[in-house]
């Protein structure tokens, strides 16, 4: 008799951290919060607002420039300055305005209250116009800017987009 090789046999692998992940997902309750424990989370979190946002990149963009023109003393600097941070403020503020104040979001809340999805579809709209609008001031900035220094339009740029952080860090309403 001959033996013939025997194909190799399947093994089990090893039970892997994910595998005990999922499992313990699939046995954990699923407890929905009761109106008064979903206002308690409510109160306990913190309140952004687009406007605080816009208030933190405005005041960024008045005192940015006038740092870069102190420490260079030139003034194109300081507009270069400037107007990177007002790409930001700008499109910043004329969506935060669309989102909270205009005709047609207000008149989107009357018609349909409660609509999730006219909501996001608002957000995209308006981040879209945002976006739109940041790029042509920025393709825009050598014809209005006299002697554009472009280091200091990204300085502005990256300073105001910093207000983000800064409206979160001082807009939370409890500390840590």
């Amino acid at each position: 008799m001959t033996d013939k090789p025997s194909l190799p046999q399947p093994r089990s692998a090893p039970p892997s951290p994910a595998d005990d992940w999922v499992d313990e997902a699939e046995v954990e309750d699923f407890k929905p919060l009761t109106r008064e424990e979903a206002q308690q989370w409510r109160a306990r979190q913190p309140q952004m607002s687009a406007w605080l946002v816009v208030r933190w990149q405005l005041a960024l963009l008045l005192i940015a420039p006038l740092v870069a023109w102190l420490l260079t003393q030139r003034a194109a600097v300081g507009w270069s300055v400037f107007y990177g941070g007002l790409c930001i403020a700008l499109p910043s503020a004329l969506m935060a305005y669309g989102l909270t104040s205009s005709a047609l979001s207000r008149a989107l809340g009357k018609a349909f209250p409660g609509m999730a999805k006219l909501s996001l579809l608002g957000v995209f709209f308006w981040e879209g116009i945002k976006v739109l609008l940041a790029l042509v001031m920025m393709w825009s900035a050598p014809r209005l800017v006299p002697d554009l220094s472009w280091l200091g339009l990204v300085a502005g740029l990256v300073v105001v987009l910093k207000a983000y952080w800064l409206s979160f860090w001082f807009g939370r309403r409890q500390p840590l």
